[in-house]
């Protein structure tokens, strides 16, 4: 499956607090009992120097930090780091930790006497799942889950399921936890394509439903995600009852290839991408959602533009496969995700998602 440090120079870094005593390593970060407070985290996607990005924000209700510089019409062209957070608007102050670490390590655009880093931000809602609302990222997890980043080896292996932003996930309303997954696939001309993602979404994965025979091991079918259980899945997230709040949650997603791509390129990878959001969970896009993809491009491998043909055909290629690699770490995230039991509630592991008639 891989994973999205596949693609070479890209880095992640998680930090996450879990528990009364709000430690980074300590607590339940792989599943079982949270005794109260902090449910929650922050991961960084460390790029290396001169690499390229865009985003394209769908949900209905996101969290995001800075992505207007990331519209291909602007000045800056390069990303000096995306942070991916817990804390929903309030975690987007992790930014700020990421940022100055980039000043600290000489990233960012030149402006008179010094940089300024391009460090774009996105958040899910995970307030109170630990117990405590005010529980929440801050300034220095952000630095540290960049330094984390940084300290990493080319091609290491990324954490899975309750780490970093994926900490507080949940998914269906808040039955089942959500996490981080990862995944890539390399194409026949060389270019590798990664993708991780934050899984804390209002439905459920594609095709399947909580009445499904054996909790805990699903194989999600072509077959089967062509003909989703819509009223199942729409009514198990609490759509069209008003007794209840609303769901608030966000699927969060970072995309990368070695490819040579411009900034339009990259937004329009970012687009095609939330084709596979949507070919993995069920609903998607919703007006409680804050999905949001971004897209980095790293250029080390030209693609084939010696004609308009060749070039489409190029483009086409990257950014079908990048969608397929969006749907493969979506799934990734929920089927590494542990259970987690808090004063705010049980968040019961969903079990293994597995597609085995897709093209990865």
């Amino acid at each position: 499956m891989g994973s999205i440090t596949d693609v070479t120079g890209i880095r992640v870094g998680h930090t996450q607090k879990i528990g009364s005593s709000g430690s980074s390593d300590g607590g339940t970060s792989d599943g079982g009992t949270s005794d109260g407070g902090w449910l929650t985290g922050v991961t960084v996607v460390l790029p290396p120097p001169g690499t390229v990005g865009s985003v394209d924000v769908r949900g209905g209700g996101p969290g995001t930090h800075e992505t207007d510089s990331l519209d291909p019409t602007t000045l800056s062209q390069r990303v000096d780091a995306v942070v991916l957070t817990g804390g929903s608007a309030y975690g987007l102050v992790s930014a700020h930790g990421a940022k100055r670490w980039c000043e600290e390590d000489g990233r960012g655009l030149p402006v008179p006497g010094g940089l300024v880093p391009i460090v774009p931000a996105a958040a899910i809602f995970d307030l109170g799942r630990g117990g405590d609302f005010t529980a929440r990222p801050d300034e220095e997890m952000g630095y540290t889950a960049a330094a984390a980043a940084a300290a990493q080896k080319d091609g290491h292996d990324v954490e899975r399921g309750n780490v970093g932003a994926g900490t507080g996930a949940v998914l269906g309303r808040g039955q089942y936890k959500g996490g981080v997954g990862t995944a890539s696939v390399t194409l026949d001309n060389g270019v590798v394509i990664g993708a991780i993602a934050v899984v804390n979404a209002v439905g459920l994965p594609f095709g399947t439903s909580p009445e499904r025979a054996e909790p805990g091991s699903v194989r999600l079918s072509d077959e089967g995600a062509s003909t989703p259980r819509v009223s199942a899945v729409a009514a198990e997230a609490g759509h069209g009852t008003d007794a209840e709040a609303p769901p608030l949650n966000t699927t969060l997603v970072v995309v990368a290839t070695n490819a040579v791509l411009s900034k339009a390129e990259c937004k329009r990878t970012a687009s095609a991408c939330h084709a596979g959001l949507a070919r993995a969970l069920n609903p998607s896009h919703t007006l409680a959602d804050g999905d949001t993809v971004f897209a980095l491009a790293t250029g080390a491998v030209e693609l084939d533009r010696s004609t308009d043909a060749a070039r489409t055909f190029s483009l086409i290629t990257l950014q079908s496969a990048a969608a397929d690699v969006v749907t493969e770490a979506i799934l990734d995230g929920v089927s590494r995700a542990e259970s987690v039991t808090t004063p705010a509630g049980e968040y019961a592991a969903y079990g293994p998602v597995v597609r085995y008639h897709g093209p990865i």
